[in-house]
C-alpha cells in the first residue's frame, strides 16, 4: 500500500527517534522542506539530548506514537539515525497509522521501524535524513525524495560492477542497514525476507563481523529465499588483511551459491551519494552485462 502523496502545504513532522542530533542539523533540514511547500512541526523532544539519545525513552515514544497517530502530519522525516529505536519500537502502537498510512523517511537505525511496518504492507522511503538536507539540499538525494514524497518515481541505472550476478527479480525491496538488521534477527520485528530484494548497507563495522552476519543470513535460510540483493555502500571500515578479502568480496562469496541477481555498489548508505529507495512497493531489479536497472 502506497501512502498518500504529498501536496503544497502539507504537514511533515521531523522526529528524532534513535540518535540525539546537532540542532542546526534540524534548522536547515526545516529549511528545505519548507522550500518544497511543506509545513514542518517537529515532535516535542526533536531536539532532546539524553546522553546519546534523543531524549528519554518515554520522550521518544511519546514523538513517534503520536506523528504516526496525528491525521494532520501527512510525513514524517526521522531526522538521524544512530541508535535507540530497537529500545522503543514493541512499545508503539500502529492500529491507527495502519489505517490511516503516512509516508515514513529515514535509513540506519531507521531499519528498525521500515522492518515493523513492513508486516503491514505499508511502503517507506530508505532515505537521506537532515544532515543531507541540511548540506546538500540540491543534491540529487534530497531532490530524488522530493520527487517521491510529491508522487514521481524515479528509475535508476547503475554502473556495471565485476561481482554483480546478472538476471531479473521482482518483488519488494526490504532491509537497510545490516547491523540493524542482524539485531532484529529472531523478533517479531524481522522482516520477511520471502521473495523480497534485499538491500545491505553499513558503516563502521569490522569485515569478520560483516562476514558473521553474512552467513547468519545464509545459516538461517534468507538467502535462499531472496529474489535478489541490492549491495549498498560499506564505509568508514578497515580492511583486514588476515580475512584475505575485500568486504565485497568477502560479499560475493557468502551469496555465490545462490540464483538471484546481485548489484554491488549501489548508491544507498553512509555517504553523500545515497539514493532514496522506496520499500515496500513492487519493484522490479534488472542486472546484466551494461548494468543495473531498478523500477519501483
Amino acid at each position: 500500500m502506497l501512502p498518500l502523496f504529498l501536496k503544497d502545504n502539507d504537514e511533515i513532522r521531523i522526529v528524532s527517534p534513535s540518535g540525539a542530533i546537532d540542532e542546526n542539523l534540524i534548522d536547515g533540514a526545516e529549511k528545505t522542506l519548507s522550500l518544497w511547500g511543506l509545513r514542518v512541526s517537529e515532535g516535542k523532544f526533536a531536539r532532546t539530548r539524553q546522553g546519546r539519545f534523543a531524549g528519554t525513552i518515554e520522550q521518544r515514544i511519546s514523538d513517534l506514537q503520536n506523528a504516526l497517530d496525528d491525521e494532520n502530519a501527512r510525513a514524517i522525516f526521522c531526522s538521524r539515525g544512530g541508535y535507540g529505536l530497537v529500545q522503543i519500537i514493541d512499545k508503539i502502537d500502529f492500529s491507527h497509522f495502519r489505517k490511516n498510512p503516512k509516508w515514513i523517511v529515514g535509513f540506519s537505525d531507521i531499519t528498525v521501524l521500515h522492518s515493523a511496518v513492513s508486516h503491514f504492507n505499508i511502503a517507506t522511503i530508505h532515505s537521506p535524513m537532515a544532515k543531507s538536507l541540511c548540506e546538500q539540499p540540491d543534491s540529487e538525494p534530497p531532490v530524488l525524495l522530493k520527487n517521491i514524497l510529491f508522487g514521481n518515481f524515479p528509475e535508476y541505472h547503475i554502473n556495471n560492477h565485476e561481482f554483480n550476478r546478472a538476471g531479473n527479480a521482482q518483488g519488494k525491496i526490504i532491509g537497510g542497514n545490516l547491523s540493524v538488521l542482524f539485531g532484529l534477527r529472531g523478533s517479531g520485528f524481522e522482516p520477511d525476507f520471502r521473495e523480497k530484494i534485499l538491500l545491505i548497507e553499513d558503516i563502521g563495522e569490522k569485515p569478520y563481523h560483516i562476514d558473521r552476519m553474512l552467513q547468519n543470513l545464509r545459516l538461517s535460510g534468507v538467502f535462499s529465499s531472496l529474489s535478489g540483493l541490492l549491495v549498498g555502500q560499506f564505509t568508514e571500515y578497515e580492511e583486514d588483511p588476515l580475512m584475505l578479502k575485500t568486504v565485497y568480496e568477502i560479499i560475493a562469496d557468502a551469496v555465490c551459491n545462490y540464483s538471484f541477481p546481485v548489484c554491488f555498489n549501489f548508491p544507498a548508505g553512509h555517504t553523500c551519494n545515497n539514493l532514496p529507495v522506496i520499500f515496500g512497493t513492487q519493484s522490479l531489479l534488472s542486472v546484466n552485462e551494461n548494468g543495473v536497472r531498478l523500477r519501483f
